[in-house]
């Protein structure tokens, strides 16, 4: 580390006023802040001390996501390998697979390399391009502004991958974090001044845009050709059996998009974010605590028409992007509620709101996304809520009779 931390200090003048590299200090300073604790300190008055800045609670969710990044390239590449093994006449199409046959790894679904291997060819080529253009719109904000490059996007640009299905065309990739970060979060001034998660806006943006490719209801695997129902799609049609058991849809082993179908996976980021204080237990309970009421609800009232009715709570858990919203997008620092009891109704708005985007809207058999970015937009109005309600009850301590 002192090699790198030499080179640093070397270059360091090149970046300032003046140097010759001025306009690339932004990118200067996220790689230094970033391998070594800043140096910084206020120079008067008083200040709060802490030991976790926003870049350790940031690389925190990304140690958090580990998890779900490593079922990720496992069960893609699985659910690729599983399908290419039932064919009869397999024939290579895309560029991966004629990878993995000159590499000689196979397309072996009891093996784990080759299902890491396979699912490493899609998600790492997504991965790459959403750092690459999202960073660049970050680069070009922080040095307009003369600010550093923010934080945030560290997580931003690993959240988007795994919401994406394996699939998905590269082109789609770079217009849907384009998106998210201009639109989604730099026009409102960049990190702390979004309302919206940058990372569902720029997924909600491909759903409207790009409806046919990602509208939710098919289910994706990584072979040309083979598509099927979603399991959501599947309890949602009467004249359907769902063909997943819930253990498979538990431990992520079905098909969908690339990090949200493991909710084992989840739960491990679930525990390191409450271990370390970085999420908000309250929002994560609660929003589990909404689905339950609300599908409980539904499961008294039940219907002879309408068969998502008669869905479980624990079916909900474990289907589509119900535990990844919940631990990583319901709990996003800066579009949620920020107050305690505030947040107690954002969790229980976003898990009513999610079944009942499932159950009643018949165009839409998911819901997660959709219901968390409306809640997004009802966060401020719910902390100023709970403002107001506690500076009228310090105001009301206080009065001299």
């Amino acid at each position: 580390m002192k090699f790198l931390r030499k080179i640093l200090d070397s270059s360091e003048k090149h970046f300032h006023k003046g140097g010759k590299l001025e306009k690339f200090f932004p990118l200067y300073e996220a790689g230094d802040t970033f391998l070594f604790t800043p140096l910084t300190r206020t120079k008067q008055g008083s200040h709060v001390r802490d030991a976790l800045d926003l870049k350790r609670m940031m690389v925190t969710v990304v140690f958090a996501l580990i998890p779900v990044v490593l079922m990720a390239l496992y069960n893609t590449g699985y659910q690729a390998n599983l399908a290419i093994s039932k064919l009869t006449n397999f024939e290579m199409t895309n560029w991966q697979q004629f990878v993995l046959n000159a590499l000689g790894v196979g397309f072996n679904p009891n093996s784990i390399f080759a299902n890491i291997i396979h699912g490493a060819l899609y998600f790492f080529p997504v991965y790459i391009i959403t750092l690459a253009v999202g960073g660049t719109w970050e680069a070009i904000f922080a040095s307009v502004r003369k600010h550093e490059i923010a934080e945030g996007f560290l997580v931003t640009s690993l959240l988007f991958p795994l919401i994406l299905p394996p699939d998905i065309p590269y082109w789609q990739v770079a217009i849907g974090i384009s998106f998210g970060v201009v639109i989604g979060k730099e026009v409102f001034g960049g990190v702390g001044m979004n309302v919206l998660n940058p990372a569902l806006t720029a997924r909600a943006f491909l759903f409207f845009a790009y409806p046919a490719e990602i509208s939710g209801d098919k289910v994706w695997i990584a072979v040309d050709g083979i598509s099927k129902a979603t399991p959501l799609a599947e309890l949602k049609d009467a004249t359907m059996q769902i063909s997943v058991s819930w253990w498979d849809s538990f431990v992520g082993l079905i098909p969908g998009s690339m990090g949200e179908t493991s909710t084992l996976a989840c739960l491990i980021g679930a525990v390191i974010l409450i271990a370390t204080g970085i999420g908000s237990w309250r929002i994560m309970f609660n929003v589990v605590l909404g689905m339950v009421i609300m599908s409980s609800i539904f499961n008294l009232i039940g219907s002879s028409t309408n068969p998502m009715f008669g869905v479980s709570p624990y079916w909900h858990l474990v289907l589509g992007g119900f535990a990844f919203g919940t631990v990583f997008m319901a709990t996003d620092p800066v579009s949620a509620a920020m107050t305690e009891n505030g947040k107690i109704v954002y969790g229980l708005l976003i898990g009513v709101l999610v079944v009942l985007v499932r159950v009643v809207n018949p165009a839409f058999p998911e819901g997660m996304m959709l219901s968390i970015l409306f809640s997004n937009m009802l966060a401020p109005t719910i902390d100023k809520i709970f403002i107001n309600a506690n500076i009228k009850r310090r105001i009301a301590r206080n009065v001299i009779r």
